[in-house]
């Protein structure tokens, strides 16, 4: 029997909190699960410094890839199968997308790709493609197949349907993150008639359309990941922890420039320093490497490096104020100035940080970023995109949501109230 078709001796089942089970009778996923690639992904949360907001948030990306991956293979197997229009040679390389669509991500992803100028996309398809346990056994399946897998986490796969599975306005990635995201933080948010999605999904040429009678169901996931953007990803708490994430590692790469001499080497940054990160290096990043470093540094000479490791490892965040950039610049030059004068360095300990999401948006003709449609499929057999049949979605289409905060350190200015009138007043402490 060729690999790509060899099933397991016994189903093998992963008890999930969110999608009570997920199972595994291909042989080549559960080789995929097993290898150290993908078993790195334990060591990564999925919510990064969330956890510093809602307790519960401390899932990882291992449990979300199988989750999308569990997704997938509901769709292929049950909803798609026997319909023309899906090419059931597809199923495997839809499955094994699925599950490594994340590869790639690093440690506190965003704020660490972010500093670095780094990419988590380049490195997923670097993983699938290089010397690695994910590669071998992708290429036992054929020479071509790492390469399949990585164009449709690319989005540069021939068969868009296949792509829209992982990459569209509503595909197994954002189904799966939104409910597992929802359950460990407990919130109520993200939660959506995900079996009535796939009672009305139906493959059509070149993407995933819906049946026009479940259009209140994709209605509600549209508002559960507009509240969920708002209320859990974009939580100012959580952005709190990320600049200061941030700051530390910037804090860190300035010192090591600068030939500072640190207590405890930074032996697993060196190459983040210098930007000539390999992969054989990046695969060795995970969390707890990161904590290890933020809990050594807290004991360096540097008061800045040491302060912000001590307040991301104790929790003890910056405080924030709504801010409009365009408005209240002046006041931002002024509160650097005295932040100068107070001997507090506006560049770690004054920032301004800002949040934007479209919940959702229909393409339109020359535009830069192509946005593919939700579209409804009619008794007819017509196509009709989402936003021209529903009220609610009309409503919030194509209506970009900003949010700038403003970021400080109110313990230590609020130390000495009397030398920092002026701080106080501007900030509204």
């Amino acid at each position: 029997m060729e690999y790509s078709a060899e099933k397991l001796n016994e189903e093998k089942v992963f008890k999930d909190p969110v999608h009570r089970y997920i199972h595994v009778q291909d042989r080549v996923i559960w080789d995929l699960v097993g290898t150290k690639e993908f078993q790195r992904l334990r060591r990564v949360k999925q919510l990064g410094t969330t956890y510093l907001t809602f307790h519960g948030a401390e899932h990882s990306r291992f449990n979300h890839s199988l989750g999308v991956y569990e997704i997938v293979r509901r769709i292929v197997d049950n909803v798609f199968d026997g319909r023309p229009e899906w090419n059931q040679e597809e199923r495997l390389l839809s499955l094994c997308a699925a599950l490594l669509h994340d590869l790639g991500h690093g440690p506190f992803s965003h704020s660490f790709e972010k500093v670095f100028d780094l990419d988590h996309e380049n490195f997923t398809r670097a993983i699938i493609l290089g010397d690695t346990e994910v590669n071998q056994v992708l290429s036992r399946i054929s020479a071509d197949f790492p390469k399949k897998v990585a164009e449709v986490i690319a989005k540069t796969y021939g068969n868009k349907l296949v792509v829209s599975l992982i990459s569209s306005q509503i595909d197994a990635d954002r189904m799966d993150y939104l409910q597992r995201d929802a359950y460990f933080t407990g919130v109520s948010y993200g939660h959506f008639d995900m079996e009535r999605i796939l009672r009305v999904m139906r493959p059509k040429e070149d993407q995933v359309v819906f049946k026009h009678s479940g259009m209140h169901a994709v209605e509600d996931y549209i508002m559960s990941r507009y509240q969920m953007y708002w209320q859990i990803y974009f939580h100012p708490v959580t952005r709190s922890a990320e600049v200061i994430l941030t700051k530390i590692l910037h804090r860190a790469k300035h010192l090591h420039e600068q030939g500072y001499s640190f207590k405890h080497m930074p032996l697993h940054f060196y190459s983040l320093f210098k930007g000539s990160v390999t992969l054989e290096d990046y695969l060795k990043l995970d969390e707890g490497i990161f904590l290890y470093y933020f809990q050594m540094w807290e004991e360096e000479e540097d008061p800045i490096l040491k302060d912000l490791c001590s307040r991301f490892i104790n929790r003890n965040l910056f405080k924030y104020v709504e801010f409009d950039p365009a408005k209240e610049y002046k006041k931002l030059a002024r509160l650097s100035v005295l932040f100068e004068k107070a001997g507090i360095d506006p560049e770690y300990y004054l920032v301004v940080d800002s949040s934007s999401d479209l919940p959702y948006d229909f393409y339109r003709p020359g535009e830069e970023e192509e946005r593919l449609p939700i579209h409804l499929l009619r008794k007819n057999g017509e196509l009709r995109e989402l936003s021209r049949e529903s009220e609610i979605v009309d409503a919030i289409s194509g209506k970009r949501r900003t949010d700038h905060k403003l970021y400080y350190p109110a313990d230590l200015i609020l130390k000495d109230r009397k030398e920092h009138e002026e701080i106080i007043k501007l900030l509204e402490l």
